[in-house]
C-alpha cells in the first residue's frame, strides 16, 4: 500500500517515523507546489494519503466524498482512495486535539477558552472544545476579539495557541503574555518544534499544565492509520509513540563548573544514547575564530557571555543532541529557555578540589571556593536531575541514563 504525506514544505516532517510504528506500509513525503495539485492527483501515484499545510482545503475538490467531521471543519488531512478509484476525505485533526486536551484531564466544561489564530487549526480546536462545553473566544490579529484587547479576557481558564508563532526557526517568542491571564488553568500549543514553545515555558514557570502539539501530531496519525489499514488500533499506541519520540528529540544539557568533567562524560553518553555530541565551547571558538583565552582578552567576560548566548541559541533550537555547556552559561538568565527549550537539563557536581584550571580563564583568575557559592544555586535553578562525578565515566553516564528514566 502506498501512503505519504502532501504538502508544501515537508523537511522536518515526523510523519515516516511515526508511520513506521503504526503499519506495514511505504509511507513517502510528497512534496509539491500548488501548481502541481493537478498532476498528482490524476496521477493516481497513492493509495492513502495524509495532507498537511497549505492543502487541507485545496485538496476537497478532488475528493467525490466527504466523511461528517471533514465537512464541520471544513478542511481534510487524510485522503483514502475507494476500491473504484475515488477519493474519501476525512479528517484526523479532531480527534487528534481531542485526545491532547483529554490528557491533560482540563475540565472545561463552563469555562472561557481562548483560542489564538483563525486558520485550520483554530476551527478544529474550536470545535473539540464547544463540544466539551467550553466558551470559546477566537483572537485574531484583526477580529473583534484581538491582541490588543485581550484585557477583556482576563478570566479565561484555558489559552490554545492555534498559530506558528513560537516554531522553529523562530523559536523564543510568545502570542500572549500570560500575566494577563490570573484564572489560567491550562494551556496548549499545537506547536511541537520546539518542544517548549516560549508559551509553555512561560506556563511552567508559573506550574501552569501545558502541552505541545507532538501528542495530537501522533493521535491524529493513528486514526489516519486505522482509515487507511481498514483495522482498530489501541489508542495506547499514542503514548508509547509520543514517549518514544520524546526520547529522541530530546536535548540532554550537562552544566556544571569548568573541569568537572562535562566533556568527557557527554561524549560517552552521547554514544549511549545514540545522539550527536557538541561541545558549546567548542562551537564558541568556531563562531568567533580564536580560542577562549583570546575572546576574553580582548572582549573581556561580557563580550564573551554575549558570544555564549549568540551559540546556545542557536545549538539550543537543535535536536537529538548532548550539549556541554560552559561552566558560567548559567550566570545569565536568558540562557535557561535556551537550553531548556529542547533539552532536560543535568548539573554535573563535582568537588571543587578535583576541577583543574589550565586553560580556563576565570578558574585562574578567582577563588574557585567563591565562584562555586556564587554559581551552585544558579546549577539548582538551572537543573532537571544532578548527578556526582565522583566514580568512573561510565558510572556517571550510567546514573544520568537512570535519572532521565524518572
Amino acid at each position: 500500500m502506498r501512503c505519504g504525506l502532501l504538502g508544501e514544505k515537508l523537511g522536518h516532517s515526523y510523519s515516516p517515523q511515526i508511520h513506521s510504528y503504526l503499519g506495514n506500509y511505504s509511507y513517502s513525503l510528497f512534496e509539491k507546489k500548488p501548481e502541481e495539485l493537478d498532476d498528482f492527483f490524476h496521477s493516481g501515484d497513492f493509495d492513502c494519503i495524509n495532507v498537511t499545510i497549505p492543502y487541507k482545503k485545496d485538496v476537497i475538490p478532488y475528493c467525490s466524498e466527504l466523511t461528517e467531521c471533514a465537512k464541520k471543519l471544513g478542511s481534510v488531512n487524510t485522503i483514502v482512495r475507494k476500491a473504484d478509484g475515488s477519493l474519501i476525505g476525512h479528517n484526523t485533526d479532531f480527534f487528534g486535539f481531542r485526545s491532547m486536551l483529554l490528557r491533560m484531564e482540563l475540565d472545561v466544561a463552563g469555562k472561557k477558552a481562548l483560542v489564538l489564530g483563525s486558520g485550520g487549526a483554530s476551527v478544529t480546536a474550536v470545535a473539540v472544545l464547544k463540544e466539551l462545553g467550553a466558551n470559546v473566544v477566537v483572537i485574531s490579529r484583526s477580529g473583534e476579539n484581538n491582541y490588543s484587547n485581550l484585557s477583556l479576557h482576563k478570566d479565561a481558564s484555558v489559552i490554545v495557541n492555534a498559530t506558528p508563532v513560537g516554531m522553529y526557526p523562530n523559536a523564543g517568542v510568545s502570542p500572549v503574555d500570560l500575566d494577563l491571564f490570573p484564572k489560567l488553568e491550562g494551556v496548549l500549543d499545537i506547536v511541537y518544534n520546539p518542544d517548549r514553545t516560549r508559551l509553555i515555558l512561560d506556563a511552567e514557570g508559573r506550574n501552569i499544565p501545558a502541552q505541545n502539539g507532538l501528542w495530537m501530531l501522533v493521535a491524529q496519525a493513528k486514526e489516519s492509520a486505522e482509515w487507511f489499514t481498514s483495522q482498530k488500533i489501541s489508542d495506547e499506541v499514542i503514548g508509547q509513540i509520543y514517549n518514544s519520540l520524546q526520547k529522541q528529540m530530546e536535548n540532554i544539557v550537562l552544566v556544571g563548573m569548568p573541569g568537572c568533567g562535562k566533556s568527557t562524560i557527554g561524549k560517552q553518553l552521547a554514544k549511549a544514547l545514540n545522539k550527536q555530541f557538541v561541545d558549546a565551547d567548542a562551537e564558541i571558538t568556531l563562531d568567533a575564530q580564536m580560542n577562549i583565552p583570546e575572546i576574553f582578552a580582548k572582549f573581556g567576560e561580557d563580550g564573551f557571555r554575549r558570544i555564549e548566548t549568540q551559540v546556545l541559541n542557536k545549538i539550543g533550537q537543535m535536536s537529538n543532541l548532548v550539549i556541554a555547556t560552559g561552566g558560567g552559561c548559567v550566570t545569565r538568565e536568558e540562557n535557561y529557555p535556551l537550553l531548556h527549550q529542547n533539552g532536560t537539563i543535568c548539573w554535573i557536581k563535582r568537588d571543587i578540589d578535583a576541577l583543574p584550571k589550565a586553560g580556563r580563564p576565570l578558574s585562574q583568575a578567582g577563588n574557585l571556593a567563591q565562584m562555586y557559592a556564587y554559581r551552585k544555586p544558579l546549577y539548582a535553578q538551572f537543573a532537571d536531575i544532578t548527578v556526582e562525578n565522583s566514580g568512573t565515566v561510565a558510572e556517571v553516564v550510567q546514573n544520568i541514563v537512570k535519572g532521565l528514566g524518572k
